[in-house]
């Protein structure tokens, strides 16, 4: 028994080290993010939810649009899924200046709070999840990394209790290195 409640223990205290990412880690690498600036206008991403098991269970395609109006920055999201289902999304994110930001949309209990660190913004929130016919509020820790002026890199670990329940991958690009008639 002791054995048992011993390596138990052992597996909390690990899955509670959490990702080796850190913000201090980004200082005085390029480009510098501005949420506000780059998800100006339209923008496109193609993501996945991977479970905990490494398997695929969902793919979506999103295209969103972006206005800022005194110092917020609203964030149009129109989801379509691999299985047709098709879900809006309306972020309003508050530029809260020296690289933090303040946002919410309906899910997100509270609000989310980021900080950006050059190219990184670490942005964590509750939300409540649709799953079948159930409501589960769980846990992001979103990690977004922008790579040039067309791409961004999303990763979200999704957790409920501090146990992984999977990740949400999502790739962001702007219109203007899109090839024309391309359909997502």
């Amino acid at each position: 028994m002791r054995r048992l409640v011993w390596a138990l223990g052992l597996v909390l205290l690990l899955s509670a080290c959490g990702s080796g990412m850190k913000l201090e880690d980004f200082e005085g690498k390029q480009p510098s993010f501005r949420l506000e600036e780059y998800f100006l206008g339209p923008t496109r991403a193609w993501g996945w939810f991977e479970d905990r098991f490494g398997k695929i269970r969902r793919q979506f395609v999103v295209e969103m649009t972006g206005t800022v109006e005194d110092g917020v920055l609203t964030l149009d999201e129109r989801f379509v899924y691999d299985d047709g289902e098709r879900e809006t999304r309306i972020w309003t994110i508050e530029v809260q200046g020296d690289g933090r930001y303040r946002g919410t949309t309906d899910g997100v209990v509270g609000a989310a709070e980021g900080r950006v660190v050059g190219p990184a913004l670490n942005w964590t929130y509750t939300f409540d999840l649709k799953v079948g016919d159930n409501t589960w509020q769980v846990h992001f820790d979103d990690w977004m990394i922008q790579q040039d002026d067309q791409v961004v890199i999303n990763k979200a670990t999704v957790s409920k209790y501090g146990f992984t329940l999977g990740t949400v991958m999502l790739f962001f690009k702007k219109p203007d290195d899109w090839e024309s008639g391309a359909d997502g």
